[in-house]
């Protein structure tokens, strides 16, 4: 099926970055949800009983915590939250690292398609063949962030200026993240050539990739939260109902589904949104590595001396 392509390899300011991503956003949504949900479907699963856990765990501890010196024991739901919590850890990095990567595969092979529908094969044909270097460049990044949360805990106890720093670090180190892993796949490097690549980026076009990620990090965010409201009214008008008909949330069985159910999606948009964010960087990339290295001008103005 053929789409009206979006190219990507063009210079843009901050502000034709921001509609580019809507545009991009609008178009490749509904393809990259089936990619989604074709890759995570045993994730989905996973998340469905992490939330049971977590939702269990939680509501057992809280019904069964001492008052008044009565005793009660609340170990085994103790035990519930607590896995709960290891579940959704483990899971949430094997999720980030898969979304992560789907991601940038989807957008190199859209570039490439020009416009042909992305096939799902070969998006995830691409992350098996940088299944090795993706591993390696999820372990720098979490010491690496471990890093930059030292330092930013540190500068954030500096007053008002202390915590703006901390913000625009952390800007700054999603967007060298992104820089760099789109760098990594779609030009082949290694993982610390890569890291090289995304830091001479972020270095030349500073604010642009700031700001870039702060407004269309903040419109996602309102974005979720609008789509999560859907839900919590939901849930807030079953919960009034429930409490003024005398039902026992503690122990219902209806109301342990129905948390267990919206706390699962939660999960997994978070999950989804953090592809939507590499959205951002991936445009970002093909943006300023054109900027600096001019290669789609450069083929352009020799295919059109060519038609000449």
């Amino acid at each position: 099926m053929q789409y009206k392509h979006i190219p990507l390899k063009r210079q843009r300011d901050v502000g034709e970055m921001i509609t580019t991503y809507f545009e991009f956003f609008k178009q490749n949504f509904k393809p990259f949800l089936n990619i989604f949900i074709s890759y995570n479907g045993l994730f989905i699963l996973g998340f469905l009983g992490v939330s049971y856990l977590l939702v269990t765990g939680f509501v057992g501890t809280f019904v069964n915590t001492p008052v008044y010196g009565i005793n009660t024991d609340n170990s085994s739901y103790q035990f519930y939250f607590i896995g709960g919590i290891l579940g959704f850890l483990i899971l949430f990095i094997i999720t980030a690292i898969l979304n992560y990567s789907l991601a940038a595969a989807y957008m190199i092979q859209y570039e490439q398609n020009s416009g042909e529908q992305v096939e799902k094969s070969k998006v995830w044909d691409l992350v098996k063949q940088n299944l090795g270097k993706i591993i390696l460049f999820i372990i720098l990044m979490i010491f690496m962030y471990l890093v930059v949360m030292a330092i930013g805990l540190i500068i954030s106890f500096i007053p008002l200026l202390g915590t703006l720093a901390y913000y625009l670090l952390i800007l700054a180190y999603t967007s060298w993240m992104g820089l760099s892993f789109m760098a990594m796949i779609n030009d082949k490097k290694e993982v610390t050539e890569a890291f090289g690549e995304g830091w001479k980026l972020l270095k030349k076009y500073f604010w642009k990739s700031v700001l870039s990620n702060l407004v269309i990090g903040m419109l996602l965010g309102i974005l979720m939260m609008v789509v999560l409201m859907i839900p919590g009214i939901l849930i807030g008008i079953y919960t009034f109902h429930s409490l003024d008909t005398g039902v026992d949330l503690a122990n219902s069985v209806v109301a342990n589904v129905v948390w267990t159910l919206a706390l699962s999606i939660v999960l997994m948009l978070y999950t989804l949104n953090q592809s939507m964010l590499q959205f951002v960087n991936g445009i970002l990339y093909y943006s300023l590595h054109e900027e600096t290295y001019n290669e789609a001008t450069r083929e352009r103005i020799e295919n059109i001396g060519a038609g000449e």
